[in-house]
Parts: structure tokens; C-alpha cells; sequence
């Protein structure tokens, strides 16, 4: 499912406008992503929580060529579904 299949799915769901809805998903995204960069955790009971975690520095290995690279540290987000989600799912 794409961004414009979410927002038609969205706006038929809550019998919303197709406009309304993609400005409903639009300010989600957006405040979803301000809050994980300022370090905070994004947590809906029963569907799951998004968070960020510092990854190290490490070495890694270019697969073309087999020498060892440098890869840098970095912050990545990470979600942890919830219960109910999980439950759905299987």
C-alpha cells in the first residue's frame, strides 16, 4: 500500500474527504517525525511504538570488491509492534 492508497483507505474508513484525510496523515508524519527528532518515543497502545537507538560505528565490508569500510554512526528509528497489532497480523 502506497501513500495514496493509505489516504483513500483513510478517508472511506472515517468517511473523511480524501483532502481531509491526507492533511489528517500529513500532520501524523509530521509530528510523529518532530517528536522522534528531538529524542522522544512515539507509543499507541495497541498498535506500537516508534522510538529511536544510536547505532555504533562498525566495520563492514564492500560486497563488490571484499575490502573492509568504515560505516559511520548514526540514529535510527525503530518501531516495535503492539499486542493487538501482532494479534491481527497472524
Amino acid at each position: 500500500m502506497n501513500k495514496a492508497q493509505l489516504i483513500d483507505a483513510i478517508a472511506a474508513e472515517a468517511k473523511l474527504t480524501k483532502a481531509d484525510a491526507k492533511k489528517a496523515l500529513d500532520a501524523f508524519i509530521k509530528t510523529t517525525s518532530d517528536a522522534l527528532k528531538k529524542g522522544d518515543r512515539v507509543a499507541l497502545v495497541g498498535f506500537g511504538s516508534f522510538s529511536v537507538a544510536q547505532r555504533n560505528a562498525r566495520t563492514g565490508r564492500n560486497p563488490q570488491t571484499g575490502k573492509p569500510i568504515n560505516i559511520q554512526a548514526k540514529k535510527v528509528v525503530k518501531f516495535k509492534a503492539g499486542s493487538e497489532l501482532s494479534d491481527k497480523v497472524q
